[in-house]
């Protein structure tokens, strides 16, 4: 929908319509999710603000980044049109930006004011593609893109939170007796680096690992009751967070690692002299004080005399531009995978005029452009998602609540700066763990690239382990390898850093154009499409193998009725000896004889990535059923229904005889046959009358000897 209407269209489908409604529905789970994502958000602030410090002289720093994650969260929370998207720094944009520094002093053109005018034209070039319907590119992005940007982001997550190679950020770096946290305490006679590097491993791994621990309590026997449950698992990790947060401060003698944060808010850039050219202490040495801060806004006309640069800023605004609108597409195309439920629809255009405009008002203030977080938003979505115990998503709770909760924490924080420095980096470590391995489990990509390890016949039950053959399977995981592993590489090395966009644009031509060559369709449909297209497929597959053996049934059942006329008459044929059949072994998925088009799956998450299952509904439609044996043929003849699968789906008829139902016990009778233990087994009875729908009920198994429902029909 070019020249606009798109725009409009998403205005109409998101704010217009569910505004309100997202503005008023606070609960619990509101409330516990600002919190985490608060510690989530303000960790990277930091973090990413004080390696932008290092890479641009201070002209951009820990308050620039706080300041830009504050007002761009709290807006976006209020006009944005996908609330469940998080703003944030990433990794990318900070290598553009160390890049455009350097670019800056080789030109002689002070750095805030190059910046200034990119960003406008990246403003511009955002506008232009909102107008015109260009996100209509990333409708053409499959999850062979989205997984392997995915993946790539959530495994930064976690090796920074681990031990980057390429920096020392990560746990595992506190050994390094140069670390620059061990610094303040060398000179102390009972300091130990070993002990703090020890103490903060702990830290780390019991930070993540008492999160994980308390999220299950939804599912659990434990606490008085379910909202007790309900409410330990959405403060799970805010909870830990508290807790090691303690325990780290709790060891006088063994310190570690704290938030480095600035005192007081100012801009970071302080100034030797009024023409703030140069940087206080770094640039006038011997200087104790400096002149002041630099001014907030940014003068465009302060470019050394080069009129030429707003006009030359149109060129690199252009691979900036690639990278600003990739990077925010590819993670609204995550946030809205159909497996996450959302209903509020999606808003592309709008939302990338509203990044446009972050952009530009940051570029003038001279503070850091910000994008769509994958993994924090990914996060967002499952800590307002409602679960099924083995993690599929039966409803989100959207809502625009959560969103400003987390900005206007953020915002509150520039004035206690001081607060900050109590959470121990560990601490903030495990969130980036935790929150890298919960985006890691619903990745496809990497459950396959955990096959390379498996023994063929262990292969977790996928479409494309039941339909193609490994080597295929293999084959297209080592592509997405090949460009994950060429991303990794770009974005590490500096110097090459700014062709990082250009490598996630020639993912999609070459899903469209070269994969197509090399495998066929039916393969890319099973292994690089949704869960329900998966499932039409293999509903239509199996439909035309049952017919293909139905057809051979009926020629065979036609042949016993010509013989069986032929003996009745007294024609006997010699009987010739036929060579075996073989009949090819078709490896497949049992979707027991359901009908096309109503078979249903959802993607589990796993640490071994999304596992395809088949989706048991006990109201409704049925959409799961399990084979049964029944006695009465002729009962079965007059319904005209499949043999070999009853539903437990079905609703119950209204002429169902109530006389047949077991009455209802006693509350003693209920106490005692009650068992908290998990691995109870049940047994499922079938009740089946004449000319009624089927009526499922479950039983222990200490009813077994009990007589049946009905004892003209079959348990």
């Amino acid at each position: 929908q070019g020249w606009g209407k798109g725009i409009i269209a998403d205005v109409k489908r998101t704010i217009l319509t569910y505004w309100k409604g997202e503005m008023t529905n606070l609960n619990g789970k509101v409330i516990a999710t600002s919190f985490f994502l608060y510690f989530a958000c303000i960790a990277p602030a930091v973090t990413f603000g004080a390696i932008y410090g290092k890479a641009t002289n201070n002209y951009i720093g820990t308050v620039e980044m706080i300041l830009a994650t504050a007002w761009c969260g709290i807006v976006y929370s209020l006009i944005g049109g996908q609330p469940m998207m998080i703003n944030g720094g990433t990794g990318p944009v900070l290598a553009f930006s160390e890049i455009l520094y350097k670019v800056s002093k080789s030109m002689d053109v002070p750095f805030l004011s190059l910046n200034a005018w990119i960003g406008i034209w990246v403003a511009i070039y955002m506008f232009i593609g909102a107008f015109v319907d260009l996100n209509r590119v990333i409708v053409l992005c499959t999850r062979f893109t989205d997984e392997i940007f995915s993946f790539l982001i959530s495994l930064i997550f976690i090796i920074n939170a681990i031990g980057s190679p390429f920096s020392d950020v990560g746990v595992v770096h506190y050994f390094d007796m140069d670390h620059k946290s061990h610094g303040p305490y060398e000179d102390q006679p009972f300091y130990s680096h070993w002990a703090s590097a020890l103490l903060s491993v702990i830290i780390f791994i019991g930070t993540t690992q008492v999160a994980f621990l308390l999220r299950k309590f939804k599912f659990s026997p434990f606490l008085p009751n379910q909202a007790c449950r309900n409410t330990m698992t959405d403060f799970a990790v805010v909870i830990s967070i508290l807790i090691w947060t303690l325990i780290g401060n709790s060891f006088a003698d063994i310190p570690v690692e704290k938030l480095n944060v600035p005192s007081t808010f100012a801009p970071t850039f302080q100034c030797c002299d009024e023409t703030c050219t140069t940087s206080w202490p770094q640039e006038c040495y011997g200087q104790e004080v400096p002149f002041g801060s630099r001014p907030w806004v940014v003068n465009l006309s302060d470019l050394n005399g080069k009129t030429w640069v707003p006009f030359m800023a149109a060129g690199p605004a252009l691979l900036a531009f690639v990278l600003v609108f990739l990077d925010d597409g590819i993670t609204w195309h995550l946030i809205n995978h159909p497996s996450h439920q959302l209903k509020h629809g999606d808003a592309y255009n709008w939302d990338t005029i509203v990044v446009g405009a972050f952009v530009l008002v940051n570029s003038l203030l001279g503070l850091p452009w910000l994008v769509a977080a994958t993994v924090r938003s990914l996060n967002h979505i499952h800590a307002m998602a409602e679960k099924l115990p083995d993690g599929t998503f039966v409803s989100v709770h959207e809502t625009r609540l959560s969103n400003l909760g987390i900005h206007v924490l953020v915002l509150i924080t520039i004035f206690a700066l001081d607060l900050l420095k109590l959470i121990p980096v560990p601490v903030l470590y495990g969130v980036f763990l935790f929150m890298g391995l919960v985006s890691l489990g619903s990745n496809q990509f990497w459950g396959r690239m955990v096959m390379f390890f498996m023994q063929p016949s262990k292969y977790p039950v996928q479409p494309y382990t039941q339909y193609m053959a490994p080597k295929r399977m293999h084959l297209f995981t080592a592509i997405q390898l090949f460009f994950f592993v060429s991303l990794y590489v770009v974005k590490s090395i500096k110097v090459i850093a700014i062709a990082f966009p250009i490598l996630i644009a020639l993912c999609i031509p070459v899903r469209i154009f070269l994969l197509p060559k090399i495998f066929n369709e039916d393969e890319l449909i099973l292994i690089d499409s949704d869960p329900n297209t998966v499932k039409m497929w293999i509903a239509n597959k199996e439909q035309e193998e049952e017919l293909l053996l139905g057809g051979e049934d009926g020629e065979d059942n036609a042949e016993d009725d010509v013989s069986k006329h032929d003996e009745e008459e007294g024609v006997i044929e010699p009987t010739p000896v036929a060579a075996p059949v073989r009949r090819r072994r078709v490896n497949r998925v049992k979707t027991m004889s359901m009908p096309a088009g109503h078979f249903m799956f959802h993607e589990q998450p796993s640490a071994l990535g999304p596992q395809l299952k088949p989706q048991m509904m006990f109201a409704g439609d049925a959409l799961f059923t399990v084979p049964t044996v029944i006695q009465e043929e002729e009962t079965l003849q007059s319904q005209d229904t499949n043999l070999e699968s009853m539903d437990l789906a079905a609703t119950p008829s209204t002429n169902t005889n109530r006389n047949n139902r077991r009455p209802r016990p006693s509350r003693a009778e209920r106490r005692s046959n009650s068992c908290p233990v998990q691995n109870m087994m049940f047994e499922i009875q079938i009740d089946t009358g004449m000319g009624r729908a089927h009526q499922s009920k479950l039983q222990p198994l200490d009813t077994l000897n009990e007589p049946p429902i009905d004892s003209q029909h079959s348990n």
